[in-house]
């Protein structure tokens, strides 16, 4: 028969041994879970700004970072859309005044485009993606949506290609120069129509929530993107 002491510091050992798997364990999942993010996150800006990946050959976690570490560099503003200088995207994240993180798609020094993060709500969830812009600082290049929790087949939609495809090549700036969003109508867009998109059969509030949260995050890089298009005038 063991002392009841012996029994307690026993179970007391045992107890602080499993505590530290437990810890360890929760620690190595953390990072994991973190880089799974980060990665998701770096294909949805090379996604939004018309990099394709090859359903034969689908990317790696290496192959993601290898493919934006080589094409996209990444910046703050502040909000006069002058590019902080001394400043990383985590700053962003951490200011207390308003930084704006921005990725933008060069080669041979030439911009291809930029993709900023939005994200607003829907009707059930709160809608995360970014939105790539043209050289122009006028056009739509792309939009992706990787986080949502809308009803599948309906607000869900907003993940699809189809509905994604629709803003490619879209204006969000109208011919007087001021920013007017694009808008995503009930049913069919008019296809003459530069500044609409078809919206969601049967998900009218997750459609007008893409509209407006999407005008809103552009209203916040909007000075930035002025000094884009008067140099391209």
């Amino acid at each position: 028969m063991h002392s009841n002491s012996y029994t307690i510091i026993f179970t007391s050992l045992v107890a602080i041994i499993l505590g530290l798997f437990v810890s360890v364990a929760n620690g190595t999942l953390k990072d994991i879970q973190d880089l799974n993010i980060e990665n998701d996150s770096k294909k949805n800006i090379l996604i939004s700004l018309g990099f394709k990946e090859d359903p034969k050959n689908p990317w790696t976690a290496n192959s993601i970072q290898n493919l934006f570490n080589e094409n996209i560099s990444s910046f703050i503003l502040d909000e006069a859309g002058n590019k902080a200088s001394g400043s990383k995207i985590k700053d962003a994240n951490n200011a207390s005044h308003s930084y704006l993180p921005i990725f933008s798609h060069q080669k041979n020094g030439v911009v291809n485009g930029y993709a900023i993060p939005i994200s607003g709500k829907g009707l059930w969830s709160t809608l995360y993606g970014y939105f790539a812009i043209d050289p122009d600082g006028v056009t739509a290049k792309g939009i992706t949506f990787y986080s949502h929790k809308e009803t599948p087949g309906l607000g869900g939609e907003v993940d699809k290609l189809w509905f994604q495809k629709n803003f490619i090549g879209k204006k969000f700036v109208d011919e007087k120069g001021s920013l007017i969003g694009i808008k995503v109508v009930k049913g069919k867009a008019d296809p003459e129509n530069s500044y609409e998109v078809d919206g969601i059969s049967g998900a009218t509030i997750t459609s007008k929530g893409v509209e407006n949260f999407l005008l809103n995050d552009l209203k916040k890089y909007e000075p930035f993107f002025k000094k884009i298009r008067k140099k391209n005038i």
